[in-house]
């Protein structure tokens, strides 16, 4: 794992490729290391070298965990920290993404964004605006219909979504797809008996569906 800046980790495969994933984490503890943080950047590692995929692992902002976790890493989940932080954060993630391009030394034509919990519900908020134009979706242990939005009018891009059978979130995910489905998205929703969280299976899949799906 290497470090792209003080709050940024990177992962390159063995081989050179033209696809990345930006991967946004869950809840995590504000300590250098931790149980969390351990589980989805090995997770993610495997996964991504495995597919032979780039991967970046920004961190997301302090105090939007929540209650109970007070000063923990997450990113926006309800409408007021999107509308607060968006912008800045899809500026950094931008920006992130150039920085990695230069040291790798060639642009990536394929991107994908994905996350688990908390990173979930900020890729289901983005992806249903579009505002970050990417080539798949990934919406792991997360993720809820949003019925303000007319799909309909959206690009048809790639959406993979995944949770486990021991968790609660699986009725507001599997809503979701149905109405991506319905619309035409190219959609997989995929149960494991897993309990709340990220595991390499989910990418697993992501990966080959995106790849499936892949038109150009």
């Amino acid at each position: 794992m290497d470090a792209l800046d003080e709050s940024t980790c990177y992962v390159l495969p063995d081989a050179p490729t033209e696809e990345l994933l930006i991967y946004l984490h869950g809840i995590v503890p504000p300590t250098k290391i931790s149980r969390q943080k351990t589980n989805f950047e090995t997770v993610v590692k495997a996964a991504s070298r495995r597919a032979n995929v780039a991967a970046l692992m920004p961190r997301g902002r302090a105090g939007l965990a929540p209650k109970g976790h007070e000063g923990w890493w997450g990113w926006p989940t309800s409408r007021a920290s999107y509308q607060s932080l968006a912008s800045e954060l899809l500026a950094e993630l931008d920006d992130k993404r150039r920085r990695l391009e230069v040291l790798t030394g060639r642009p990536f034509q394929r991107v994908y964004l994905a996350g688990s919990s908390s990173g979930a519900y900020f890729v289901t908020a983005l992806a249903s605006r579009q505002a970050l134009p990417v080539d798949g979706y990934g919406i792991i242990s997360g993720g809820a219909d949003v019925p303000d939005v007319d799909f309909a009018k959206l690009r048809r891009t790639p959406v993979y979504i995944g949770f486990g059978t021991y968790d609660t979130v699986g009725a507001g995910a599997r809503a979701f797809g149905a109405r991506l489905a319905r619309v035409g998205f190219p959609v997989k929703v995929a149960a494991h008996p897993l309990s709340h969280g990220t595991a390499e299976i989910y990418l697993d899949e992501a990966f080959a569906h995106f790849r499936a799906e892949r038109t150009d």
